[in-house]
């Protein structure tokens, strides 16, 4: 999977992940350049990695970012292996402060216009990292900037308190609902040909 000069490759045995990152850094090095140390590393992950690593009496298996998502191991409500994708703390926490620092210079805007702006932002966010496991990293966003909302509304108002009565039918009526929109990678991914066998 590669998305500009991001990529991850997985493999079925260790030993091939091994040949291909030694190749890898001697290729770029033939072009002056250097994989980026922090970014690139093995890490054991997918379906059979928690027993494996359980059996060598080592913790959970390793997660990566990618994209603006951790990766963990996980399983589904039936118990089949899934990979959970949800939003990383560290793109979490920049939105918000960029919400707060915007709202900050809307302050005097009229409430349709700042509900507008706001409106953007969860449809944005919610239409890129609503995926299936990731409902409640979206939800606590979208109440993190209701309150942020609220507290630039009172600061505004300085005698008048807005209830919260009041902010939630501003909430409702402006804040989409965070809600998950992406299907399961089997359902986007899954064919099913002409004879109904699956192909993935």
């Amino acid at each position: 999977m590669r998305y500009a000069d991001d990529f991850i490759v997985g493999f079925e045995h260790r030993v091939d992940a091994e040949r291909l990152l030694t190749e890898l850094r001697t290729r770029v090095a033939t072009y002056g350049l250097a994989l980026h140390p922090d970014k690139t590393r093995l890490i054991e992950f997918g379906r059979d990695a928690a027993e494996h690593r359980r059996r060598r009496g080592e913790g959970k298996p390793e997660t990566f970012n990618f994209l603006g998502f951790t990766h963990y191991c996980g399983k589904t409500r039936q118990g089949w292996f899934t990979v959970v994708r949800q939003t990383m703390r560290q793109r979490w926490q920049a939105k918000l402060q960029q919400v707060k620092a915007e709202l900050q210079r809307r302050m005097h805007q009229s409430i349709p216009e700042q509900g507008a702006y706001l409106r953007s932002v969860i449809l944005g966010h919610v239409r890129y990292y609503g995926v299936p496991m990731n409902s409640r990293a979206i939800s606590a966003l979208r109440l993190a900037v209701g309150r942020l909302w609220h507290a630039v509304l009172e600061r505004r108002s300085q005698r008048t308190r807005v209830s919260w009565v009041r902010m939630t039918r501003h909430l409702v009526h402006w804040l989409p609902p965070a809600r998950v929109c992406h299907p399961y990678p089997l359902v986007r991914f899954g064919v099913v040909t002409s004879g109904g066998s699956r192909m993935r």
